[in-house]
C-alpha cells in the first residue's frame, strides 16, 4: 500500500454500511490521512472515532467535497445521482455502492478479484455491484477463465441486513412478535419474513422477475466481459441477519471435474472452500456473518447435463458484499495510481 495519506470521504457515514465502510477502511489500514464522514443534515456535529483521532460529521454536500481524494458512497441512488457528479468535478474520484451508475457505460463496475483491470478507464466514478452479485462473480471467474461459463441458473437466499436497518430491525421486532403470540408488524417487506420466506426482491420487472434478479443477469455480463453468459435469476428473502447464500448451477463449455472446481477454487484470491460434506461442513451465513471471504461448498457434478457443476456460495453481505469490496476498489486504486485526476482516462460528464 502507498505510504502516501488520502482524505476519504464515506458519504452515508452514519448508516448501517457507511459504518462498516468505516470499520473496514480501519482494519485494513487504508492510508488515511483525513476522515471525512458525510450524511444527512440532522446528523452533522456526530462525532466518529478512527484511527485514535475523532472527526466530525458533516453535511453531504458538493462544498464538503474539497480536498477530498476518495469518496466511498453508501447514501442510496438519488443522493449519488445527485453528489458522485459533484464530488468528481472537485476532482474526487467516487466508489459507489448504489445502483446508480452500474449499468452506465461510462462508470467501471468492479470486483478487484475478477476485473480490477477496469479501473484504467474510470473517468471519476466507479460503481460497487450488488451484494448478491458480487459473491457470484468471485466464485465463478475462476471457472470461467478455465472452461468458459455458457450458462449459470442461481437462487439466492438473501439475509434481512440486505434491506438495510429499518428491514433488519423489523425482522428482529416480528421474530419477538411472534414468540410472544401476537401479529408481526409489516413494513418494510412485502409479507411477515420471521419463520417464512419471501421469493420477491425489490419490484418487479419485464417478464416478471423482480429487479434484483436482473441485476444478477445484467451486472454479471458486464462485470465478466461477456455478454455470451446466461444467467436466469430467482431471489428469496430469508429470515437471516447477515449472509447471503447462492445456489449456483453451471454449465459449461468445456468439462471441469468436481476435483478441477474445487482446485481453481482453492488457489482464486479471496475465497475459502468449506466442502467436506460427509463430516456436515459446508458454508452457512451464521459461519460467514462478520467475515471477509466468498465461502464455497457443496461442490458437485449436475449428472443431467455434460459439462455441469453445482455449488453452494455463501458471504456476508455487509461486509464482501458491500462494504469490503468498496474498500478493495479503494486500495485497487491506490496500487494502481489512479486517485489522481491526471491519471483517470477522462472525466465523468454524464
Amino acid at each position: 500500500m502507498s505510504k502516501k495519506k488520502y482524505t476519504v470521504a464515506v458519504v452515508g457515514a452514519l448508516g448501517m454500511v457507511g459504518t462498516e465502510m468505516i470499520k473496514t477502511l480501519e482494519a485494513r489500514q487504508f492510508p488515511v490521512g483525513e476522515l471525512r464522514p458525510l450524511d444527512l443534515p440532522q446528523h452533522e456535529g456526530v462525532e466518529l472515532y478512527f484511527g485514535g483521532r475523532t472527526f466530525t460529521t458533516q453535511i453531504a454536500n458538493g462544498e464538503n467535497f474539497s480536498g477530498v481524494d476518495i469518496a466511498i458512497f453508501s447514501a442510496g441512488g438519488a443522493a449519488s445521482k445527485k453528489l458522485a457528479p459533484l464530488a468528481v468535478e472537485k476532482g474526487v474520484v467516487v466508489v459507489d455502492n448504489s445502483a446508480a451508475w452500474r449499468m452506465d457505460d461510462h462508470c467501471p463496475l468492479v470486483v478487484p478479484e475478477v476485473n480490477a483491470d477496469a479501473l484504467k478507464e474510470h473517468k471519476g466514478i466507479i460503481a460497487n455491484p450488488n451484494c448478491s452479485t458480487i459473491q457470484m462473480v468471485v466464485a465463478l471467474k475462476p471457472l470461467h477463465d478455465a472452461a468458459r461459463i455458457k450458462r449459470v441458473v442461481v437462487s439466492t437466499y438473501q439475509a434481512a441486513s440486505g434491506g438495510g436497518q429499518p428491514a433488519y430491525n423489523e425482522l428482529k421486532m416480528q421474530t419477538e412478535q411472534i414468540l410472544a403470540g401476537k401479529e408481526p408488524t409489516v413494513e418494510k417487506f412485502a409479507h411477515q419474513l420471521a419463520f417464512n420466506l419471501i421469493p420477491h426482491i425489490d419490484v418487479f420487472m419485464e417478464g416478471d422477475y423482480t429487479k434484483e434478479e436482473l441485476k444478477l443477469v445484467y451486472e454479471t455480463k458486464k462485470i465478466m466481459g461477456d455478454d455470451r453468459i446466461l444467467v436466469s435469476p430467482t431471489a428469496v428473502r430469508v429470515p437471516v441477519y447477515y449472509g447471503h447464500a447462492e445456489s449456483l448451477n453451471i454449465e459449461t463449455e468445456k468439462k471441469l471435474s468436481v476435483e478441477d472446481v474445487r482446485a481453481l477454487l482453492e488457489n482464486a484470491p479471496g475465497i475459502i472452500v468449506q466442502d467436506d460434506p460427509v463430516n456436515a461442513v459446508y458454508p452457512m451465513p451464521a459461519m460467514a456473518a462478520h467475515t471477509d471471504a466468498v465461502f464455497v461448498g457443496r461442490i458437485r457434478e449436475d449428472f443431467t447435463i455434460s459439462n455441469g457443476i453445482n455449488m453452494w456460495v455463501v458471504a456476508d453481505n455487509i461486509r464482501k458484499g458491500a462494504a469490503l469490496n468498496a474498500v478493495q476498489v479503494a486500495e485497487s486504486l491506490v496500487e494502481q495510481d489512479l486517485v489522481d485526476p491526471a491519471n483517470w482516462a477522462g472525466t465523468y460528464s454524464g
